[in-house]
C-alpha cells in the first residue's frame, strides 16, 4: 500500500526546522556590517533569505586584427573559455577579423579545480581540426572580487600570445574576469558551467526566468434578438438558435421557443479572453432543421478590441450586426439579393474589468485583484521567498544507464510566476535564489512546485505514448495569513506525490521567506473586506459557469506560457494550478469526511463531560455547575457576557499552544497513507475512463461527476467548520487577536447594557426592512471568510 512503510518514515513527512547561513558575507571571509551572518534585521541586502555562492565570471566581449588563414584568406573565429575541466563556447562568425560576442560565463567556485583560466581564440574550419589562432591564460588568484551595488568590471583588451604561451601574435581580445556572488546582473544570462553538457535548444530552459501570466478578462456577450431570419426551405418558419465562439470556447443560446423570423433570447454567454487578444468573436445563426440536422443561416465575426470596457455594472449599449449569408448570396451573381438584403442580430458585448478572473482553484487563490487596473488599490505587504536547495531527490530518468534528475523550482503567485535555474544530474540540488512579489491580501497561498527538466536537447524520442513530459517532484503551500510579520522562515519542506503505487516522498526543498507589513492598518481593514471584487457579490456566477470559465482561463494560461523562451510547459502549468482538484477520488472524499467527523469530535467530548456532570462522576465539578446554573437563571443578563469572557479567556489560553510553523502537506490529513490499492487505481484512471463496456463506462463518469460536487460540498463543509476553529487557534495571528479584542469589548458592552436592550436591538436589526440591507456581505461575513482552514495542507 505505502512503499515506504508507515512507523518508519513518520518523520520524513513533517516539516523540518533548518538553520542556513543566509546573507551576503564581504569576501574572503570579511564580515558585512559588522553583525556577522544577516538575520533578523532588516538587510540592505537584495539577497539576504539565500546563502552566498561564489562564481568566476568571464565576460567575452570582442576581438580585433585576427589572423586570416593562409590557405582560404579569410577566418571563422569562436572562442573557448576554459577552466579546469570546465569549458564553454561562443558563436563563431564567417568571415570576421573583428568580431562582437559580447557573451558570459560563469564557473561555480566550488566545482574550480584549476588555478589559471585559458581562453582560446579558433578558426573554426568544416574539415579537420579548427586553427589555434591565439591565446589568454589568467592567473585566477589575481582575480579582483565585484560586490553589486558596484558598477559593471571594465573590460580589458589582452593581446594573443601563441599555442605555448612565448611569443605574442596578431591580434586582441577584449575580457573582463571577475569573481561574484548570483546577486551579479550578468548570473540570469550567463553560461553556466553547471549545465555545460547541454546544447543547441536545451540552454534556453536551463536559465531562471520570470513569466507574467497574460492578462485575463471575462467576455460578457448578450445576445438579445435577431431580425428577418430566413430559412432555405421556405414553406416553414425558421427555428433558431445563436452559437458563438471565442478560440476554442463554445457557447449555445437556449432553442428559441417559437417559430418565427424575428426570434428573442436576451441571454448571457460568458467567455475568458487575454491580451492581446488574438481570437475573435464568431456569431452564427442556425436553424433547427430536425433534431439531428441544423442549418447555418448567417454569421459575423467580431474583433475583440472593439468592444466597451466596463468598470462596473452601468449599462453597455446594444448594437446591430448584419449577418454574412451562407448558401447561394455569396456567389457573384446573386450579390445584388444579398446587398438589398440581410439578416440582423441584436448584441450587448463588453470586456468585463471589474472581475477577478479565477485561473487557479478558489481554496488556493493567489490573487484577487480585479483585471482593470484602475480599480487595484495599493499593496499592504511584500513577500520575499528564497529559494535555497533540494535534498534527496529521487532519480527521475535514466540517461546513459545509471538513474540521474534534473531539478527546477517554480513559484507562482498572482501574476507572476518564477523558475529556478535548472541544476543538472543532482539529488541535491542548490539553486540560492531569491524572488519577491507584492502582496495586495494576505489571505492568499504561495504555490511553489519543483520538476525534472527532460527538454535539455539530449533526450531520447519519446516513445509511442506521446511527448517527452517534465516530471512532477513535489509541490508546497503557504498561506501569507499564517505567517508572522517580519520574521525569517527557514524549513525544509517533503515533497511529496502521490502515485498509481502509493504515497512516495520524492526529496525535500529548502525555503526561506519572509513576509513584511507595509501598512497593519490596511491590513486589518481587509479581514472586513469581501474577499473578491463586488461584482462577484453583486452581479454573481452560477457554480456551473465558475466551473467552466476557471477551466478556460487555466487553458488559456498554459498555452500562452507554453509560448514563452523557454516554455513553461502545460503540465507545469496545470500542476500548479490544481487543474484536477474537482475530480472525484474516494481518497479526497474520506479525508473531506474524517475532517467532519474530527469537528464533531469536539461537540462529543461536551456531551461526554455533561453526562459526567449529571451522574455525579466529580462530585466538585457538578457542585460547582449546579451553583454557575444557580447564577445564571438568578441573572439571565450575565449570559452572554460569560460566554464571551469565556471565549476570550480559551483564546488567551491557546496562545502557549500556537503553531510555530506554517502548515505543510499533511499524509494523514489526505488520508493518503492508507490508501487502498483499488482507490488508487480509480483516482487514476482516465476521464472518461478506459474501462471496456459503453453502459459501464458512461455510469461510471456520471457516478464520478456528480460524486465530485458531493466531495466539494463536503469539503466546504469542513471548511467551515475548521475556519470557526481557527477563531481562537491562532492559526492566523492578526485574526485571532482581533477576534479576542472583540469578545472582550463584547463582554463589557453586553455587562454594562441591560440584556432586553441588546435582545430588543438585535431583533430590530435582524427583521430589518430590505431597503436597509445591502447586497454585499457583512463584515462578520467577510472575516469569517478569510480565516485559514486546513484545506492549505491537503494533497
Amino acid at each position: 500500500m505505502n512503499p515506504q512503510g508507515t512507523s518508519n518514515h513518520q518523520d520524513d513527512y513533517k516539516l523540518k526546522d533548518t538553520h542556513p547561513k543566509l546573507g551576503e558575507r564581504w569576501p574572503h571571509g570579511g564580515v558585512r556590517g559588522g553583525g556577522g551572518w544577516i538575520s533578523s534585521e532588516r538587510a540592505t541586502s537584495t539577497y539576504d533569505l539565500v546563502e552566498q555562492m561564489y562564481y568566476l565570471y568571464v565576460r567575452v566581449v570582442k576581438a580585433k586584427d585576427l589572423p586570416t588563414n593562409q590557405v582560404t584568406g579569410s577566418c571563422d573565429p569562436y572562442v573557448e573559455v576554459k577552466v579546469g575541466n570546465y569549458k564553454g563556447k561562443t558563436q563563431h562568425f564567417e568571415k570576421r577579423t573583428n568580431p562582437e560576442w559580447n557573451q558570459v560565463f560563469s564557473f561555480s567556485k566550488e566545482k574550480i579545480q584549476s588555478s589559471i583560466l585559458e581562453v582560446f581564440i579558433r578558426d573554426r574550419e568544416i574539415v579537420g581540426r579548427d586553427d589555434h589562432v591565439g591565446q589568454v591564460v589568467l592567473d585566477l588568484n589575481e582575480v579582483p572580487t565585484r560586490v553589486p551595488p558596484d558598477s559593471p568590471l571594465a573590460p580589458q583588451w589582452y593581446r594573443l600570445e601563441n599555442r605555448r604561451g612565448e611569443n605574442k601574435v596578431k591580434g586582441e581580445i577584449m575580457l573582463a574576469v571577475w569573481m561574484g556572488t548570483q546577486a551579479d546582473e550578468a548570473f540570469p544570462e550567463a553560461w553556466h558551467s553547471d549545465a555545460a553538457s547541454v546544447q543547441g535548444e536545451g540552454v534556453y530552459s536551463v536559465r531562471s526566468k520570470v513569466y507574467v501570466s497574460p492578462k485575463l478578462w471575462y467576455l460578457r456577450v448578450n445576445v438579445i434578438e435577431a431580425q428577418d431570419v430566413e430559412s432555405q426551405d421556405k414553406s416553414q418558419l425558421p427555428q433558431v438558435f445563436v452559437k458563438a465562439q471565442v478560440g476554442n470556447q463554445i457557447l449555445k443560446t437556449k432553442l428559441c421557443p417559437t417559430r418565427t423570423t424575428n426570434p428573442f433570447w436576451n441571454e448571457d454567454l460568458i467567455f475568458v479572453a487575454a491580451e492581446p487578444f488574438e481570437e475573435k468573436l464568431v456569431l452564427t445563426v442556425e436553424n433547427k432543421v430536425s433534431p439531428s440536422k441544423d442549418e447555418v443561416v448567417g454569421t459575423v465575426s467580431l474583433v475583440l478590441t472593439e468592444f466597451e470596457r466596463r468598470l462596473d455594472h452601468r449599462p453597455i449599449h446594444t448594437r446591430w450586426f448584419n449577418l454574412q449569408k451562407f448558401g447561394f448570396g455569396v456567389l457573384e451573381g446573386d450579390r445584388r439579393n444579398e446587398l438589398k438584403f440581410s439578416t440582423r442580430v441584436h448584441l450587448r458585448v463588453c470586456l468585463e474589468g471589474a472581475y477577478h478572473v479565477l485561473d487557479e482553484s478558489t481554496m488556493y487563490v493567489s490573487d484577487t485583484r480585479p483585471t482593470a487596473r484602475q480599480l487595484w488599490k495599493h499593496p499592504i505587504g511584500i513577500l520575499e521567498v528564497g529559494i535555497l536547495s533540494a535534498q534527496g531527490i529521487l532519480p527521475m530518468k535514466t540517461k546513459d544507464g545509471r538513474g540521474t534528475t534534473d531539478a527546477y523550482c517554480v513559484a507562482k503567485y498572482g501574476q507572476k510566476w518564477i523558475r529556478t535555474r535548472t541544476i543538472l544530474e543532482n539529488f541535491n540540488p542548490k539553486w540560492n535564489e531569491q524572488y519577491t512579489w507584492e502582496v495586495y491580501d494576505p489571505c492568499t497561498v504561495i504555490t511553489l512546485g519543483v520538476f525534472d527538466n527532460c527538454h535539455l536537447g539530449n533526450e531520447k524520442p519519446a516513445a509511442a505514448g506521446g511527448a517527452v513530459k517534465d516530471s512532477r517532484i513535489g509541490k508546497v503551500r503557504i498561506r501569507l495569513s499564517t505567517l508572522e510579520t517580519d520574521r525569517i522562515y527557514t524549513h525544509s519542506y517533503p515533497l511529496l506525490v502521490l502515485q498509481p503505487s502509493g504515497l512516495k516522498k520524492m526529496g525535500e526543498l529548502q525555503l526561506a521567506f519572509r513576509f513584511t507589513c507595509l501598512s497593519l492598518a490596511s491590513i486589518i481593514y481587509l479581514y472586513g473586506q469581501p474577499l473578491l471584487p463586488k461584482m462577484h457579490y453583486l452581479h454573481p456566477f452560477t457554480v456551473n459557469q465558475l466551473d467552466s470559465l476557471r477551466y478556460q482561463a487555466m487553458n488559456i494560461v498554459a498555452v500562452r506560457l507554453g509560448r514563452a523562451e523557454p516554455p513553461l510547459r502545460k503540465e507545469v502549468v496545470e500542476y500548479m494550478l490544481d487543474v484536477d482538484s474537482h475530480m472525484w477520488s474516494m481518497r479526497r472524499s474520506k479525508a473531506n469526511f474524517f475532517r467532519i467527523v474530527s469537528l464533531f469530535s469536539g461537540m462529543i467530548s461536551m456531551s461526554k463531560w455533561l453526562g459526567e456532570v449529571c451522574h455525579w462522576k466529580n462530585p466538585i465539578t457538578s457542585v460547582l455547575v449546579h451553583v454557575l446554573y444557580f447564577i445564571l437563571i438568578c441573572y439571565p443578563e450575565l449570559i452572554l457576557p460569560t460566554i464571551f469572557l469565556y471565549m476570550f479567556l480559551i483564546g488567551i489560553w491557546n496562545f502557549r499552544f500556537r503553531p510555530r510553523h506554517p502548515p505543510h502537506m499533511d499524509t494523514k490529513l489526505s488520508w493518503a497513507e492508507a490508501v487502498h490499492p483499488d482507490e488508487l487505481d480509480e483516482e487514476f484512471d482516465t476521464f472518461p475512463t478506459s474501462k471496456p463496456q459503453d453502459i459501464a463506462r458512461m455510469r461510471y463518469d456520471r457516478l464520478r461527476s456528480v460524486a465530485g460536487r458531493i466531495q466539494t460540498v463536503v469539503g466546504d463543509m469542513a471548511t467551515q467548520g475548521e475556519r470557526f476553529q481557527a477563531l481562537l487557534s491562532w492559526r492566523d495571528p492578526r485574526a485571532t487577536s482581533l477576534f479576542i479584542v472583540f469578545c472582550l469589548c463584547a463582554a463589557v458592552t453586553l455587562y454594562v447594557t441591560p440584556f432586553k436592550i441588546v435582545a430588543l436591538v438585535a431583533g430590530l436589526y435582524l427583521l430589518r426592512h430590505p431597503r436597509f440591507r445591502s447586497k454585499m456581505p457583512s463584515v462578520p461575513s467577510n472575516f469569517f471568510r478569510r480565516l485559514p482552514a486546513r484545506a492549505d495542507s491537503m494533497l
